[in-house]
């Protein structure tokens, strides 16, 4: 029971009114982490890398920032110094560990410098090992996702092969050539990237006094590898990293500028790092054919391996339809697509008539080939209109605006390599699409 004494009347109810104030702020305090916990999640992740990744425990860096957002994330490794990928793909403890399955992701990192040598050499000695780790992971564990943990240029660049491989003579060339050949790997293997690179390039312009290097200008320091821990976090459980409370040994200041970078880099563009590229979705398009009550449905779903229509009178497991609704009237179809680990469905309420309207939504679909290319591009979409299409860097910058017919194609000649996103600027809605750029 509530009880105030005090002497004078207004006094005591401005009692009671801060009273009563604050426990309503303490009862929607109560609601907001019940809410918060029932979004938590539990992940599991395998980290195989070399000391970039044993340097400072990233792993167990990653877990302790999971946890202090409300999620768990379990974690193993095997970390040997100086490691390559094609080092990974033979070791009997990394093969063990990727065939334990129940992995809901694998981190693979490459040794440092590889990955910014000669693309001919990159093809030679890095892609084939990508490609081969990647099936592995995915021969036993069928709902897990890769992570390429893109790393950064040295501090000063790579002076030992400075006079062999000019580009990599500053850290700028380095950093660029490692960004683009972890992102090419990424879209080769139908994985994501965790950018931890890029994450450092933003800290290195916009807050330089944050010393993410170990002395040995290669290394990352404690605030390098928290950096990387709370993109590992991003990309994970795709949440704001800047609901982590964790500051490592790092001062709160410190700590809040490393979260901010890595919500501008990588939360608030996830899918620049492809994250959610692979996921099931389910939508779909129809047409009446010509009159009467006969329609076409398009399955436009992305990444499913089955799907069920239900009309409300028939279902059907066939990919795209054909179907003679009974009536004129209003039909509820559903649509779920499936995979091996996942169920989506779509709905939407259709009023069918014998003169027929096109879906509100229209195709949507935008193809882009050859991908990767070096040269020309082409363009295809269903559109029976012009769109205006916008070509951005994976840093969000629009760079390019091209008006395009349903069938085009122009020369790339004047992009550098890398891997951009294209899509719709007008009112015709078309599905983000990336395609990569090489040497």
């Amino acid at each position: 029971m509530l009880y105030i004494k005090c002497q004078e009347q207004y006094v005591c109810f401005w009692h009671l009114i801060i009273y009563l104030t604050s426990m309503k702020i303490f009862i929607s305090l109560i609601l907001l982490v019940v809410v918060y916990n029932t979004n938590a999640q539990t992940k599991r992740a395998l980290f195989l890398g070399n000391s970039y990744t044993n340097v400072n425990n990233l792993p167990q860096l990653t877990s302790n920032a999971a946890l202090s957002a409300g999620d768990t994330l379990i974690v193993d490794k095997n970390t040997p110094g100086g490691y390559t990928l094609e080092g990974h793909s033979t070791n009997t403890t990394s093969l063990n560990k990727i065939m334990q399955g129940d992995w809901d992701f694998v981190v693979l990192q490459e040794q440092s410098q590889r990955p910014s040598f000669p693309i001919s050499q990159v093809q030679q000695d890095v892609f084939p090992y990508a490609n081969q780790l990647d099936s592995i992971i995915n021969a036993y564990n069928s709902c897990a996702e890769t992570v390429f943990y893109m790393t950064w240029g040295r501090k000063n660049g790579d002076a030992n092969n400075c006079q062999f491989w000019p580009p990599v003579c500053t850290y700028e060339g380095m950093d660029s050539l490692l960004n683009l050949r972890y992102m090419m790997m990424a879209d080769m293997n139908d994985a994501i990237a965790s950018p931890v690179g890029a994450v450092w390039n933003h800290i290195r312009q916009t807050s330089p006094l944050i010393e993410l290097y170990a002395p040995d200008e290669s290394h990352p320091s404690v605030a390098g590898s928290y950096a990387a821990a709370c993109s590992f976090y991003t990309v994970i459980f795709r949440k704001d990293p800047t609901f982590i409370t964790f500051n490592s040994s790092l001062s709160q200041p410190d700590a809040s500028v490393i979260r901010t970078a890595v919500k501008e880099v990588v939360f608030d563009s996830l899918e620049n790092w492809f994250v959610g590229s692979y996921d099931l979705s389910a939508s779909f398009t129809y047409l009446n054919t010509g009159g009467g009550l006969t329609y076409q449905f398009t399955n436009t779903s992305q990444n499913s391996s089955t799907q069920l229509w239900d009309f409300g009178f028939s279902t059907d497991t066939s990919s795209s339809p054909l179907i003679n609704f009974p009536t004129p009237g209003t039909f509820n179809v559903q649509l779920t697509s499936f995979t091996d680990c996942d169920t989506v469905m779509s709905s939407q309420q259709i009023m069918v008539t014998t003169t027929g309207i096109e879906s509100p939504e229209g195709s949507n679909l935008l193809l882009i080939y050859p991908n990767p290319t070096n040269g020309h591009v082409n363009f295809k979409s269903a559109s029976a209109q012009n769109i205006v299409l916008g070509i951005y860097n994976y840093q969000g910058k629009l760079i390019k605006t091209l008006e395009l017919s349903s069938r085009s194609t122009i020369s790339v000649a004047d992009l550098n390599p890398g891997v951009y996103i294209a899509t719709s600027l007008n009112s015709y809605k078309i599905n983000k699409k990336r395609f990569v750029i090489y040497e």
